[in-house]
């Protein structure tokens, strides 16, 4: 018996609405939104502040939900889950890069990593092996027990994106990676994501920055909600 083949589309949206009510007024985050990201696509989603690039990265990562429409990861779709299954899809399927690292200040590089793994029911020993590999690939094989406090701001997103792609997630969701990080350290960042998409990932990165979005093969720019604009461009 053959195994069926994993979708084209990691993501799939449909006809997605995100609304909040706030007093009298609904505010229309997603408006109508429909989306197909490929596997292995490197995506930058751009837009002015408001334009509702948040709300959709929210939405992809599970950590929201939409008002309306449907929304499928792996082809499964995900709007019917409750949280228990969110939070497990989470762990397997997405890996999170946020401008703010939100690494444990006082645990190791090596513990920060080995966090997601905790959820999985992971022994030790492998969970201490993976997360070494991990930031070895990152360049800190030499700072595994270094507490963010010891770190720069790029080493500091180094262990983020090391936690982050420790669990061999299906899609890497980038928030702003580089928003707290000088230039040349936010060339070196994106050198990084930019070898983790080479190396067969699904990248999706929030940014305002032109610069940054260049990096992408696809900018997807939203305004008031919807898809404005979806080109591809050159590497």
């Amino acid at each position: 018996m053959s195994m069926a083949a994993p979708p084209a589309n990691v993501i799939q949206l449909r006809g997605v609405y995100r609304t909040y009510e706030m007093g009298d007024q609904v505010l229309h985050a997603l408006n109508d939104v429909d989306l197909d990201i490929a596997r292995n696509e490197y995506v930058a989603i751009v837009g002015a502040s408001g334009s509702g690039k948040s709300t959709l990265m929210n939405l992809i990562g599970c950590l929201d939900r939409a008002t309306r429409g449907e929304y499928r990861l792996e082809g499964i779709p995900v709007g019917g889950m409750n949280e228990i299954e969110l939070a497990r899809i989470r762990n397997r399927e997405i890996g999170f890069v946020f401008q703010s690292f939100n690494l444990l200040a006082r645990a190791s590089a090596l513990k920060n990593v080995m966090q997601p793994l905790v959820y999985r029911g992971m022994p030790r020993a492998e969970r201490r092996e993976r997360a070494a590999e991990a930031l070895q690939r990152v360049g800190l094989g030499d700072r595994l027990d270094s507490r963010p406090n010891q770190l720069s701001g790029g080493q500091r997103q180094r262990v983020a994106i090391a936690r982050a792609l420790v669990g061999q997630p299906a899609i890497l969701l980038a928030d702003e990676p580089t928003g707290n990080l000088d230039s040349q350290t936010s060339r070196e960042i994106m050198g990084l994501i930019d070898q983790v998409h080479d190396a067969g990932q699904t990248v999706i990165m929030v940014t305002h920055e032109p610069d940054i979005a260049a990096h992408c093969r696809r900018v997807i720019r939203l305004d008031d909600g919807r898809v404005a604009e979806d080109r591809r461009q050159a590497a």
